[in-house]
Parts: structure tokens; C-alpha cells; sequence
């Protein structure tokens, strides 16, 4: 009832503006004042105020939408969980023994005929080498760009 009389002297008041508006010769400002002053009116003859006054006074609908924040909020937090990797314990060790297995792979197809593992340190790379792999690399770009005229 009191939203219902705020938003029609809310009318009254942006209809009387447009009144003074158009008595000095602004047409398009008065009718733009018109146009804004009708919103509140109309609202209250639709039945949204009521709709709206309805919802903001009951603590059951805020019981409700604080529960719907509740849910958004436990689910982005699974989703957030979800995309970091982060899983149950069995999860975990599912993919650490997953990854010990891929790790083991590579040494048992290497077996030899008389059935003994053929295993071979695998020499890493020096950071000499590493050095001079990547002038290669810059001495194969330089030829191209040479080749190119750049």
C-alpha cells in the first residue's frame, strides 16, 4: 500500500515537471519527463510493486535465495576443486601409479631376446651440448633468413 502511493506521487510529481517543462518550450525534454514519470504508475497497475513489496518482506523468499547462493556457491567451489586436479585420495593414487607404470613401460618393451632387461642408462644431455644444439638451431634460422635475403 505505501510502495503503491510513493510510486503514484512519484508520477505526480515527474508529470507536473514535464507540465513546467513543456510551458518553456522544450517539447522533446518535456515528453521525455512524460515517458519517465508514467514508469512507476504503470508498474503499480501491472502488479509488479505488489510482486516485488511481496518478495522483499518475506524472510521464507530470502530463506530461499540464500539458500540458491548457497548451492551457486558449493558448486563454483567442486568446478574450482574440479579444474585444479585436486581429487579424492583414490583419484591421486590411481594417477600416481598410472604414472609410475608409463614410467616402467619404456624399460620392459626394451627386453632382449634371452629374455634379460636390456637396461641402459639413458645419458642426459650436458648443458654443453644443450648450448650447442641451440646454435645449431640459431645457425639454421640464420641460413634460411640468409637463403631468404633478410
Amino acid at each position: 500500500m505505501l510502495a503503491e502511493t510513493i510510486c503514484s506521487a512519484v508520477s505526480a510529481a515527474g508529470l507536473g515537471i514535464a507540465a513546467v517543462t513543456a510551458y518553456r518550450k522544450r517539447f522533446l525534454a518535456a515528453t521525455r519527463i512524460a515517458a519517465y514519470s508514467l514508469v512507476p504508475i504503470a508498474l503499480v497497475l501491472t502488479g509488479v510493486v505488489q510482486w516485488v513489496s511481496d518478495i522483499a518482506f518475506k524472510p521464507s523468499v530470502w530463506l530461499g535465495f540464500g539458500l540458491l547462493g548457497l548451492a551457486w556457491l558449493l558448486f563454483m567451489t567442486t568446478r574450482a576443486i574440479e579444474r585444479r586436479g585436486v581429487g579424492t585420495r583414490k583419484e591421486r593414487r590411481a594417477a600416481a601409479q598410472a604414472a609410475q607404470r608409463d614410467a616402467v613401460a619404456p624399460a620392459v618393451s626394451a627386453l632382449s631376446g634371452s629374455g634379460v632387461p636390456a637396461l641402459q642408462p639413458q645419458a642426459k644431455p650436458k648443458p654443453k651440448q644443450q648450448a650447442t644444439d641451440a646454435g645449431e638451431d640459431f645457425g639454421d634460422i640464420e641460413a634460411i633468413l640468409k637463403k631468404h635475403g633478410i
